[in-house]
């Protein structure tokens, strides 16, 4: 029977373990499991039995990570999702976002980046007309900005008009309006703009400030062991869909700010960053100017595209 070795070539190390077990541990799953599911699970097998014998894992470790994984859900509750937080401190949903949204032409063409969803996304942000602030409830210490851009088909160059530029930030506090009742009313910093017939878009937002995630669970203990810093680069988000295109989810960044580099959640990317320039007398009291263009892919090019509208389901698990 097999024990406890391993499918790998690993030179000499690898020699002093049985070398059917993870074989045989695949193996285990019956002729009636899906293919997709056999696919997912058996490189999963492989690759932690590989990443055991790799590190020689120690039975205290193994006690302690298992320790670890089940203080992750013990923390869970609805709107507060640490294993969520964890793969975004180690760069997986990220990686999963690029690999399930990245495409390019055969002559080299792309649409903008996408980037992680994030936690505080609403469908019920409301449309608001163009032009139009989602400042709802100004901060003291709000920078108010116009921020204006076109919407534009990869393929022509020419902006896509009808598109939705769907929209929402934290406050200056580093909240969103949901987690802050005391200082925001709802949809305050969110609001949905439609294109025009030349596919531009513009409102007024304020510049956005960086925060901190919650550091009060498990997810934090991971940053501490890393040496890392729990900071988000100052960010907006933004959802922009076409029934013609492949939509992108993305968050957009001041190119100044400290944290692009060291991003807690891994998810800056160069064509994702925002210039704010300083405006004097600005018809509506804009004291900075900043424009993002969007690029927009047909759906020609991935007809089965599907977008990511939503957390983990409250509901399952």
């Amino acid at each position: 029977m097999a024990t406890n070795g391993t499918t790998s070539t690993n030179g000499a190390k690898a020699d002093r373990f049985d070398p059917n077990f993870t074989e045989h541990v695949i193996n285990l799953m019956s002729p009636e499991t899906k293919p997709r599911h056999r696919q997912v699970l058996t490189s999963l097998i492989r690759h932690m039995h590989d990443f055991c014998r790799e590190v020689e894992l120690t039975q205290d470790e193994w006690v302690l990570g298992v320790n670890y994984i089940n203080s992750l859900g013990q923390a869970y509750k609805k709107n507060r999702n640490e294993t969520w937080r964890v793969c975004d401190i180690l760069g997986i949903e990220s990686l999963v976002d690029e690999i399930n949204h990245k495409i390019v032409t055969d002559d080299g063409r792309a649409p903008t980046s996408s980037a992680i969803l994030g936690p505080f996304w609403s469908p019920e942000t409301p449309f608001r007309d163009l032009g139009s602030s989602v400042v709802q409830d100004m901060p003291k210490d709000g920078q108010f900005t116009h921020f204006h851009g076109v919407i534009k088909d990869v393929d022509t160059g020419k902006g896509i008009p009808n598109a939705v530029f769907d929209m929402w930030q934290a406050s200056t506090n580093g909240k969103y309006d949901t987690f802050d009742p005391e200082n925001q009313s709802r949809h305050n910093l969110r609001g949905k703009f439609r294109t025009d017939e030349n596919g531009k878009f513009w409102f007024y937002c304020l510049k956005p400030t960086e925060y901190a995630i919650d550091t009060s669970g498990p997810s934090a203990e991971l940053l501490t062991m890393m040496g890392r810093h729990p900071y988000r680069p100052a960010h907006i988000h933004m959802m922009v869909t076409h029934p013609e295109y492949v939509g992108v989810t993305a968050q957009l960044y001041p190119s100044d700010d400290p944290y692009l580099e060291t991003d807690t959640a891994c998810a800056v990317k160069d064509d994702l960053l925002l210039y704010f320039n300083p405006v004097q007398n600005e018809p509506n009291g804009a004291t900075l100017d900043v424009e993002f263009n969007v690029r927009l892919i047909s759906k020609k090019y991935k007809p089965d595209s599907t977008m990511l509208m939503g957390n983990a389901n409250q509901d399952k698990f």
